[in-house]
């Protein structure tokens, strides 16, 4: 685990109707490495944009949904998602401005 590096952490955020209406409320949802815990995803959040403060993190493990493909079955990867709460005093994440 020690080679996961802070920009490693992040993997791409959420954008869905629902992430996007919490942005409002100062929570950031994002996909993280499924070994990150809470702490590495805070760290990785104030290094990678700036004046941002993060009060909390949630984390959730999300199983691989079984699909078909004619008569083979399989599953698709498990992911994990992060919503992160930013303080009052913090910036806004700048990647959710323009959406």
């Amino acid at each position: 685990m020690a080679s996961v590096q802070y920009y490693d952490v992040i993997l791409k955020p959420v954008v869905t109707e629902k992430s996007m209406s919490e942005m409002g409320e100062r929570k950031y949802t994002f996909f993280v490495h499924p070994e990150a815990n809470k702490v590495m995803i805070k760290d990785a959040v104030e290094k990678m944009f700036d004046g941002v403060k993060v009060a909390k993190v949630n984390t959730m493990n999300c199983e691989g949904k079984n699909k078909r493909r004619g008569m083979v079955y399989g599953k698709t990867a498990k992911t994990k998602k992060a919503i992160v709460f930013l303080t009052e005093d913090s910036k806004e994440i700048e990647i959710f401005s323009g959406l």
